[in-house]
C-alpha cells in the first residue's frame, strides 16, 4: 500500500499545476517566454452578445490589477486565446482588431497602420478549440502563433501597448474579460 501512496504522490507532483479553469478551458499557472516565468494574471471569456467567443488568459512578468500598469510594462507578456465559438471568420477578426485600435489607440493609430495591416493578414478564420498565443518581448516584438505554428513577428513596444490595450484599455473589446484578464 505504502508503494501505491507513494507513486500516486510521485505523479502529482509531475503534473503541472493549473491555475484556472473557465469555460471549459484550462490553462497553466506559468508560461516559459524567452528563458523568462511568466505568471497567469487573469482569465476571461470574451463574449459578443450572448455568444462566447473564447477564453483569454493574460501571463505576465509581475501580476497586478492596474490595467493601464499592465499595458505600459516593457516586459515580456502573453495573451491566450483558446476559442470556443464553432467559427470566427477572418473578416470578423480584422474587424475586431481595427476597432480595438482605433479605440483605445486613435492618437498612435498612423504610426501603426502599416504594421497592424501586417498584423491582421496573419489571421486566419478561427474555429472552436483552435488557440492563439500572442507574445510581446521587448525588443523583439509582438509575435502571433496559431495552434503552435509561430505566423510572424511585429516590432516595437509601441504596437504592443496598442495591442494589449485592446483587451485592457478604456475602452476594451470586452469590459467583463478585461475585469478576468486584470484580475479584479
Amino acid at each position: 500500500m505504502r508503494r501505491v501512496g507513494t507513486i500516486g504522490v510521485l505523479a502529482l507532483v509531475a503534473m503541472p499545476a493549473l491555475a484556472a479553469e473557465l469555460a471549459g478551458v484550462s490553462m497553466p499557472d506559468t508560461v516559459t517566454v524567452g528563458g523568462q516565468t511568466l505568471t497567469l494574471n487573469g482569465m476571461g471569456v470574451r463574449k459578443k452578445l450572448w455568444v462566447k467567443v473564447y477564453v483569454g488568459g493574460l501571463y505576465v512578468a509581475k501580476t497586478g490589477h492596474d490595467a493601464a500598469a499592465l499595458i505600459k510594462a516593457d516586459t515580456p507578456k502573453r495573451m491566450v486565446m483558446h476559442f470556443l465559438y464553432k467559427e470566427v471568420e477572418q473578416a470578423k477578426l480584422t474587424a475586431g482588431w481595427r476597432e480595438g485600435f482605433a479605440n483605445n489607440s486613435a492618437a498612435v493609430l498612423p504610426t501603426l497602420s502599416s504594421r497592424l495591416d501586417t498584423f491582421c493578414s496573419w489571421w486566419p478564420a478561427m474555429k472552436s478549440g483552435q488557440r492563439a498565443e500572442i507574445t510581446y518581448v521587448p525588443g523583439a516584438g509582438t509575435t502571433l502563433e496559431i495552434d503552435g505554428k509561430s505566423l510572424g513577428t511585429v516590432p516595437g513596444a509601441d504596437f504592443a501597448e496598442a495591442l494589449f490595450s485592446v483587451w485592457l484599455g478604456g475602452k476594451p473589446a470586452d469590459a467583463g474579460l478585461k475585469e478576468g484578464l486584470a484580475g479584479t
